[in-house]
């Protein structure tokens, strides 16, 4: 399945994409994707749902709505950086020899439409195309044999970074990664058996059609189940949760002369199997 979720008046919709162009309104089955749904089972029940009661729900064309992040707000947004070797070459850092863990901020999260506003004061906004990972029951002390039951999804994120608040002065991950509009999410979330190898899934961004980013989740250094296990022994992973494994390299600051995003540039994005997303890029104030 491929979730999903869409502006529609004044709220949001969940829904389910049947193909690349039509949705399927969820309304019906009474819940949004969200902790309590992940956590009661409910894709279990979704699959129900959907074989046996969407062909009476509405559809809606996928390109005539604004959609929203394909899961409701998570608890937390676990980010590991330098996971990809060429992005540490790039950036002039050693590959870690454990993962490098940080949050961004909740209120960063964001359709994957959205317009990306530049925040204010901001010269340096940077870009970086992700494999997230959603989190399906609770997760706490497991191994890595045991993590792949604990996820409900993948999903295509796009990690936005402030880099002279992430890194210049007393700059620290989390201020640079946290602003309004820094984490699109979407078009959807799809479930395990809609990826055929989630370690061999190719990353791609463009700038104003210009490629930028292009990678494979091939040349992770920490896959998926170690990621999980090692998070999980420091803090519970709660259903709905989401994890972004890193970017590979071609992020602006490692551009020499660095390069960074300005009002009326485009981005474009995406993951194999996992759609696309497009930013256009706005002043702050505009």
């Amino acid at each position: 399945m491929k979730l999903t979720r869409y502006h529609q008046n004044t709220r949001i919709v969940p829904g389910l994409f049947l193909n690349d162009d039509m949705i399927v309104d969820a309304s019906s089955f009474g819940a949004d994707w969200n902790e309590e749904f992940f956590a009661t089972d409910g894709l279990s029940r979704l699959r129900v749902w959907l074989a046996n009661e969407s062909a009476t729900a509405p559809r809606v064309n996928s390109g005539k709505v604004r959609l929203a992040p394909a899961i409701a707000r998570p608890s937390k947004i676990i980010c590991i950086g330098l996971n990809y070797a060429d992005h540490a070459r790039e950036t002039g850092a050693t590959p870690p020899a454990e993962p490098v863990v940080f949050f961004k901020a909740t209120t960063a999260w964001a359709g994957p439409s959205d317009d990306l506003v530049i925040p204010k004061g901001s010269l340096k906004t940077d870009w970086e195309v992700e494999l997230a990972v959603v989190i399906g029951k609770r997760a706490s002390y497991v191994t890595e044999a045991q993590a792949l039951d604990h996820v409900a999804g993948y999903a295509l994120h796009n990690d936005y970074s402030e880099r002279a608040w992430q890194l210049e002065g007393t700059g620290q991950w989390v201020k640079g990664k946290s602003a309004d509009g820094y984490a699109p999410f979407g078009p959807y979330m799809a479930t395990p058996d809609e990826i055929a190898d989630v370690n061999s899934l190719r990353l791609w961004l463009h700038v104003n059609g210009v490629a930028k980013q292009d990678g494979s989740t091939s040349n992770l250094i920490f896959r998926v189940p170690h990621i999980i296990s090692y998070l999980s022994q420091f803090m519970t992973l709660l259903p709905g949760d989401v994890i972004s494994t890193g970017t590979p390299a071609g992020v602006g600051l490692g551009f020499k002369p660095p390069q960074y995003l300005s009002p009326g540039d485009v981005v474009e994005l995406g993951i194999d199997g996992l759609g696309t997303q497009r930013q256009a890029v706005v002043a702050y104030g505009d």
